[in-house]
């Protein structure tokens, strides 16, 4: 039995919008689970990122849920947002994806929420120019843990970006060498429904927040003393 065209046509229109309807709940899923992993590190002080850090910080990224086989298997790790600072508040976030470079490298942990620090404006603009490649196109080094960044050492006061992990309720510093990140053009597609170039979203700031992202950037003021907002 033929189906008429009129009535295909409307079922395609509705598998396409149920399909984008799911993409964007789970962009919002993952927006809530990167809100989630900074409130419970900063609900820890002493063992969270130092304070003066968040402060020279130009942009935070937050990788939440990779799965460890995922960094021994497949080519592409985790999906994340990133958000940069907007005057006296954050830019609407941009999704990303974390892949696999030429080295490669591995975690503990059955999985693991990773946190990014880009403390200078070149990290982030190659990260909208292109793809990273980790430890050779930006410099990138594990994070210090504590209230205070004093102590840090010569390779983490030189990086670019600074890195951290939490497996199983601890919190440290991860070198991500060998790993690769770019914006994930796809994502910020179904998310903001149309195409949206990274750098509208981060530098440019063309794009407005939308209601599913309160949590993930309220969470990312809340990181920050009112001092460093101005």
């Amino acid at each position: 039995m033929r189906i008429p065209m009129g009535i295909a046509a409307a079922a395609l229109v509705g598998i396409t919008a149920t399909s984008a309807s799911a993409a964007a709940d789970n962009d919002a899923k993952r927006l809530t689970e990167a809100a989630t992993v900074l409130k419970e590190i900063h609900a820890v002080p002493d063992k969270d990122v130092p304070q003066e850090l968040w402060e020279k910080a130009r942009c935070v990224a937050v990788i939440p849920s990779v799965k460890k086989a995922a960094f021994i298997v497949g080519g592409e790790y985790g999906k994340g947002v990133v958000s940069c600072r907007s005057g006296s508040g954050w830019s609407a976030p941009s999704f990303l994806e974390l892949q696999k470079g030429s080295v490669g490298f591995q975690i503990g942990g059955e999985s693991v929420d990773l946190v990014l620090l880009f403390m200078n404006d070149q990290g982030i603009n190659r990260l909208l120019d292109n793809k990273i490649a980790l430890g050779t196109e930006a410099s990138i080094a594990g994070g210090p843990v504590g209230r205070d960044a004093r102590a840090m050492t010569d390779g983490q006061l030189k990086a670019e970006i600074l890195s951290y992990s939490r497996a199983q309720g601890l919190f440290a510093g991860i070198d991500l060498t060998g790993g690769a990140l770019k914006a994930d053009t796809d994502e910020n597609r179904k998310f903001y429904g149309r195409a949206v170039d990274a750098r509208d979203i981060l530098k440019d700031q063309k794009i407005k927040p939308p209601a599913a992202a309160d949590a993930f950037l309220n969470a990312l003021k809340r990181s920050m003393p009112a001092r460093s907002q101005q």
